[in-house]
């Protein structure tokens, strides 16, 4: 049984706070001021910060405001003292009329929560209003007989003010004949009247003045007097009658101007004017005389002006009819107004916000919307509502307040601005509505990465491009705005053959556009794989990527490589074997080449450039097969020079040749025979050999310098002594010609030369002695010691010019060689006329090979001259057309000593060309030299 009791004192205790908690909350929710009218402007009325449980300085903070349904603001927020003053003028009789108690309502809105909570100000009423009288003087006629006891209404006082400060008491100033009395209506409200005491006598006083004074209870007194002219009349025994005390009539608010609305009528059975009725409105209210006419003489009540149910709903007003002898009868007229739906629905926006980020969550509050609707019962019962196809939805409030919220989360990238129309309908026939719009900025937030407008890219760039040429531009587009859809463009590193991909390549980060840091080889590589990265400027940022792949175009910048035969290293030409006995159509070798580069710029041609026997060979267009166009005929030299082109077929085509030498042989030894002679290689130790002749030139050179320089020196001193011995007459003896000898066509000097010269006492006249060769070989030539040189001079000329001496001859200008007489293979070499020596590797190595080997046979003694008289052995090899007047002459007037042989211009004499510059007369001899 204890349990139970105790459960029943917890149940107790439970709904006890409950009850308190709810009490709290309702007190809460209810924040109720009192305030008396007519204050000054910023009078404290309460302290809503506390009321609200909030600091002061929270007010400014979560924008806390007042909002109310009419247009005057009657208080306002204090934020610095958190309390709720007075805005204006507050005067309860505008706010209020005669209702008690009077509220003034409205919400104060927490807006960062979007909570309203109701406030009500009760305005308490002072007494600021005197009571007063429509009329400031009553004039009326009565009968002297009336009887005594007769009522006669006066008119009501009016007060403005409510409770005490309101109309109080009536009073009559002392009269004899009359008396007040005032009686309470049914509704409470005094209606004072005139009582007549005693009777009445026109012959004793015809008119009677008396004051009704009204007076209020407030504190101090305030009162009001109407004058009462009394006219006492002969007697009239019938007063006018209404056929109804009260009349009751509906009208539309919307009735036009001048409309009948009612007619009273009253009779009075008297004759004559005492028979006369005339109507007027009685104790009415200054706005109905306005609104409403009254036809003195028929009754007929009209309206003035328009009908307004908001204004007034219903309209009660007193008819008083009276004769012509002052009789009157009162009745009252009830106009109840009718209400139609003339008024649409007013929506007002409290507090909105203009702008959410789209990641606004469902359920927050964008508005606080009120409505409202004069007209009532379903004219005023209002509906408001939006369009369904937004994300959002209106919420009901209290007191027809509305708020609008999120439904959904938003999405700037789909719809970045709403223009939200929010719509109020009443239920009246016809419904009338009204809208309202509110416009929504959805603010951007970085929920977007870049995206590129393809899954991958593909570039081709040509090779051999320049540095920083443009290559491609990629671009990605950001749904985000402002910031967040600004891109930046990066290269994804990495690496390619071993280098960097930034080495390669650049990304302008703002345009996307692509550039080439180096210039491409289509031989090196192909193509590039890499990837872009758009990355926005979000905060987190955003990035994607994608892939490119860079595609090298092939451009014809490989010349042919010519595979067979291999060009040698030292320039030399290649060797092809063909034997007399081919016929037409033979394969002699065949031209390999190839191109680095691809596709067209890699498909190659063969064409023969160069043949030194055109017509003997062709060269197939694709294949590059050498083969004979023809039969070999004895006649064909055995040595056939060929130069074939290989061309690609690119733009611009490039090409390349090869030098083919074709022997042309039917047995080995004759091709042995023929390699001797187009021998192409070198021997590695040639090139010391080469320095060694270099130095032997410069050390001959030496020499002859010394020479001249002792030679002069010599003529100097037989000069000089001339003077002392007498002149005797000699002879320059002729002397044959210089010991040569000639292998393989090259003259090489084997002996050592020596020069003696002998001046006499007695003459001026120098003379030269070329002192016999040795060698029972040496070939004389007579012509030789007849040849005029500048030192051995004929005996003549000394004979006969004793005086004259003999000048030293100019070196021969005449020795250069011309295209054709140039040492070579048949004169093929280029070059110009100039007269220098061979400047191809080849015959300039086969040169020094053959002075060397004369030089060898010579020191031997074995040697002999071949070749024919003048051609220094060369005319076998090189042709007959190749002699010693194409070779410069170093012999002439040149002393050997140890030898008795002397150098003379024997190829001058026998061609008969001197040399220029020499001096005396030149002979031609036609005996030639013999083997």
């Amino acid at each position: 049984m204890k349990i139970p009791a105790n459960l029943t004192c917890c149940s107790r205790l439970m709904l006890l706070c409950l009850f308190l908690e709810l009490l709290l909350e309702t007190e809460a929710e209810n924040i109720r001021y009192s305030v008396p009218e007519e204050i000054d402007k910023g009078s404290f009325v309460g302290n809503i910060a506390k009321d609200l449980g909030l600091k002061p300085q929270e007010l400014a903070d979560r924008r806390v405001r007042i909002v109310s349904k009419g247009r005057l603001q009657l208080f306002a927020l204090n934020p610095r003292s958190g309390s709720l003053v007075s805005a204006g003028r507050i005067d309860r009789e505008e706010l209020c009329a005669q209702s008690t108690p009077c509220l003034v309502s409205f919400n104060i809105l927490v807006e960062d929560k979007m909570k309203l909570f109701p406030v009500e100000v009760e305005i308490i009423d002072i007494n600021d209003n005197t009571p007063q009288f429509q009329l400031e003087e009553l004039e009326f006629k009565m009968n002297e007989i009336t009887t005594p006891g007769t009522r006669i209404p006066l008119p009501f006082g009016r007060d403005l003010d409510v409770g005490m400060n309101s109309l109080q008491s009536y009073q009559l100033s002392s009269n004899p004949h009359f008396s007040l009395d005032v009686p309470q209506g049914p509704d409470g409200s005094q209606h004072p009247e005139m009582v007549l005491q005693n009777p009445l006598d026109r012959e004793e006083e015809a008119v009677h003045h008396l004051t009704l004074t009204a007076s209020d209870g407030g504190d101090p007194v305030r009162s009001g007097t109407l004058r009462i002219c009394v006219q006492v009349v002969d007697a009239n025994d019938n007063p006018p009658a209404f056929t109804q005390a009260q009349y009751h009539i509906s009208v539309l608010e919307n009735v036009p101007l001048g409309t009948h609305l009612v007619m009273v009528n009253a009779t009075d059975p008297d004759e004559g004017a005492n028979g006369e009725v005339t109507y007027s409105f009685h104790n009415i209210d200054q706005r109905m005389a306005q609104i409403f006419h009254l036809d003195s003489y028929t009754g007929e009540i009209s309206n003035k002006e328009p009908l307004d149910f908001e204004e007034y709903k219903f309209y009660s007003m007193e008819v008083q009819a009276q004769d012509g002898a002052g009789l009157m009868a009162r009745a009252k007229v009830l106009v109840n107004v009718l209400d139609i739906n003339d008024n649409a629905p007013e929506v007002t926006i409290t507090s909105v916000t203009t702008a959410v980020p789209e990641n606004f969550p469902p359920g927050s509050i964008i508005a606080v919307i009120s409505v409202q609707d004069e007209d009532s019962g379903d004219n005023g019962h209002t509906t408001c509502f939006i369009p369904r196809n937004l994300p959002f939805k209106l919420e009901k409030l209290v007191d027809n307040y509305y708020r609008l919220v999120t439904e959904r989360t938003l999405d700037r990238e789909l719809t970045s601005v709403y223009n939200i129309t929010v719509t109020a309908t009443d239920r009246g026939t016809p419904t009338l509505s009204s809208e309202t719009h509110i416009s929504l900025l959805v603010t951007d937030i970085n929920d977007n990465p870049p995206i590129f407008h393809e899954d991958s890219y593909s570039a081709y760039i040509p090779e051999n491009n320049p540095r920083g040429a443009s290559i491609f531009s990629v671009r990605a587009h950001d749904s985000d705005s402002n910031e967040n859809a600004q891109v930046t463009y990066s290269l994804t590193e990495d690496t390619i053959q071993g280098a960097l991909l930034s080495s390669y390549l650049s990304i302008n980060s703002d345009t996307g556009v692509l550039y080439a840091l180096r210039s491409f080889d289509y031989e090196q590589f192909r193509d590039l794989q890499f990837r872009v990265t758009a990355r926005d400027n979000g905060n987190p940022p955003l990035s994607s990527n994608v892939s490119l792949s860079l595609f090298v175009l092939d451009q014809n910048d490989n010349v042919p490589e010519i595979l067979y035969p291999a060009l040698p290293t030292d320039g030399s030409t290649g060797v092809e074997l063909a034997p007399r006995s081919a016929e037409p159509g033979y394969l002699v070798t065949k031209v390999v080449a190839v191109d680095r580069d691809s596709g067209q710029n890699a498909w190659l041609s063969y064409r023969l450039l160069k043949a030194s026997e055109p017509g003997l060979f062709s060269v197939g267009l694709h294949t590059g097969e050498v083969r004979t166009a023809r039969a070999l005929l004895d006649r064909d030299a055995l040595k056939q020079s060929l130069v074939v082109a290989v061309q690609d077929h690119g733009q611009p085509p490039l090409s390349a040749t090869v030098t083919l030498t074709v022997i042309v042989a039917d047995s080995i030894p004759d091709v042995l025979a023929d390699l001797g002679n187009i021998k192409t290689g070198a021997d590695p130790d040639d090139s010391g050999l080469t320095l060694y002749l270099v130095v032997a030139v410069a050390a001959v050179s030496c020499v002859f310098l010394a020479f001249i320089i002792l030679l002069l020196g010599v003529r100097l001193r037989r000069w000089h002594k001339s003077r002392l011995f007498q002149p005797a007459e000699a002879g320059l003896a002729c002397v044959p010609a210089s010991h040569f000898v000639g292998v393989d066509g090259v003259r090489a000097f084997l002996q050592t030369y020596s020069h003696e010269v002998s001046l006499t006492a007695d003459s001026r006249k120098s003379h030269l002695i070329f002192p016999q060769p040795n060698y029972a070989d040496t070939l004389i030539s007579q012509e030789s010691c007849e040849k005029k040189d500048f030192l051995s001079a004929p005996q003549s000329l000394l004979e006969d010019k004793p005086e004259t001496f003999s000048q030293q001859a100019p070196p021969n200008t005449d020795w250069r060689f011309s295209q054709a007489q140039r040492p070579g293979t048949s004169g093929s070499q280029n070059g110009d006329d100039t007269g220098t020596w061979p400047n191809n590797q080849f015959d300039t190595e086969m040169l020094q090979a053959m002075i060397l080997a004369s030089a060898s046979e010579a020191a031997d003694g074995s040697s002999t001259l071949g070749g024919g008289a003048g051609t220094m052995g060369l005319s076998a090899r090189y042709g007959p057309q190749f002699t010693l007047q194409h070779v410069p002459d170093y012999r002439q007037n040149v002393y050997i000593p140890g030898s008795n042989a002397t150098l003379t211009n024997a190829a001058g004499k026998r061609d008969g060309k001197a040399p220029a510059g020499g001096n005396g007369n030149k002979k031609k001899s036609g005996k030639k030299e013999k083997k």
